[in-house]
């Protein structure tokens, strides 16, 4: 059961992991959200008093079935990456008010096989799809909000995957 409490900082911004996952051979795993035409990486909130690494363990199990025995940690961005939405998304009756995501990415290696991917594997499915794409492909078929963040994110994270 997700988190409803959401843990948004003093300037607006809700703390959250993303979770860029390859393959042995460099692609990566593109979701495409329940019942949309509209893909994205795993992603999810971070509770408070939870570690970001506990965040992404946890939001990569709900969101593909995977599970830490199934990946390997390649690494991390170094700082929060932040981006805004655009207004029409801000709930402008909640409160704290949230103006955008501030997010941890983490670059992952399926060990496993891909066939301990379920996307149903907790109640609330949050995609009914997934492909595995080319590393650079993301940033050109992302929601157009989210462009900067996954180009700076991915230029980040790419020397772990050529270390590798």
């Amino acid at each position: 059961m997700k988190d409803k409490q959401a843990n948004i900082d003093a300037q607006g911004y809700r703390a959250n992991v993303a979770i860029a996952i390859c393959n042995q051979q460099g692609q990566l795993f593109w979701g495409k959200r329940l019942g949309m035409d509209a893909w994205q990486f795993p992603q999810g909130g971070v509770k408070r008093h939870e570690s970001t690494e506990a965040a992404m363990y946890r939001e990569l199990h709900e969101e593909t079935g995977l599970r830490p025995e199934h990946v390997q940690v390649l690494g991390a961005t170094q700082g929060w990456l932040r981006y805004r939405l655009p207004r029409r998304y801000i709930r402008k009756n909640s409160s704290p008010r949230c103006i955008g995501q501030k997010q941890i990415w983490y670059l992952l290696r399926l060990i496993g096989h891909e066939s301990a991917v379920d996307l149903a594997s907790c109640g609330q499915p949050e995609f009914d799809g997934w492909r595995w794409i080319d590393f650079w492909q993301p940033v050109d078929e992302v929601v157009a909000f989210k462009r900067g963040v996954y180009k700076r994110a991915l230029t980040e994270l790419n020397h772990l995957l050529q270390r590798t």
